[in-house]
């Protein structure tokens, strides 16, 4: 059996989100001052988790919360950020760059939900699936490697998945005792995009049949993650010509590092 934690960042905030822009993958706009105090705030929250692995979005509101989040670190602040094009956005296509209530009337002017719709030029929920579960398999595969174990596919199966230890039922709320301290092995940081994660959690809900902490509403298992929001997750993978990942949920969308913030 091999285990890992994953802990989830969605970005700062930027200015276009704080005006409820699009940004998508065209818009690459940098942190604001709130985002970069964001960031700060998430990495001194995370600041004695002991991440093996960074991996953030190529676009460079992702790489700056990354990149801030490490400097917090009293373990791996000097650990190389891995980016992939996999953590990007999802693309929204035309709408990219123009108010979000452009986007819900485009979507109500072809009688489609907000959250399905594809703008012209934009990817589909299901185009984002693939690649977050393209990104999850690559992720699987390299810390099992890593372990020096033999994989093979992955198959979609999480009956029976390893209890995590008392120190991962935590809340989330204390940086002191933070959830993932005592997760033994390999503890990834993924940086990346709120409507991204929130496809990729999904993912794991719904085909992977992920279990969630049992006070978690569903409210929360579908929502955007605020900026700087933590999700974080144990994942164990069973030895053998196959196998399959077992994913647990610690807590979504946390954002209690954030309490404290005042305006700047």
């Amino acid at each position: 059996m091999v285990r890992f934690a994953l802990t989830l960042v969605r970005h700062g905030e930027t200015r276009y989100n704080k005006d409820k822009v699009l940004q998508g993958q065209g818009v690459d706009e940098p942190l604001s001052e709130t985002g970069f105090r964001q960031a700060e705030a998430a990495g001194r929250f995370l600041s004695s988790v002991k991440f093996t692995r960074v991996f953030s979005s190529d676009l460079i509101r992702a790489k700056q919360t990354a990149a801030t989040i490490l400097g917090k670190s009293r373990h791996c602040g000097d650990l190389e950020i891995q980016l992939d094009t996999r953590l990007r956005e999802r693309s929204y296509g035309t709408a990219e760059g123009k108010p979000l209530s452009d986007l819900r009337a485009m979507a109500k002017a072809t009688g489609e939900q907000c959250p399905s719709y594809t703008p012209p030029g934009g990817e589909t929920i299901e185009q984002v699936r693939a690649r977050a579960k393209g990104f999850f398999e690559f992720l699987c595969q390299l810390v099992t490697e890593e372990e020096g174990r033999e994989v093979g596919v992955p198959r979609s199966s999480c009956e029976g998945a390893l209890e995590p230890p008392p120190s991962l039922v935590s809340t989330c709320v204390n940086p002191d005792t933070n959830c993932l301290d005592s997760t033994p092995g390999t503890n990834v940081l993924v940086v990346s995009h709120g409507a991204y994660m929130r496809i990729w959690i999904l993912y794991f809900v719904k085909e992977l049949e992920c279990r969630l902490p049992g006070d978690l509403r569903k409210a929360q298992e579908l929502s955007i993650s605020p900026n700087t929001g933590i999700s974080q997750f144990v994942v164990s993978l069973t030895r053998g010509e196959t196998f399959s990942p077992e994913v647990r949920c610690v807590c979504i969308n946390q954002q209690d590092h954030l309490t404290d913030l005042t305006p700047s």
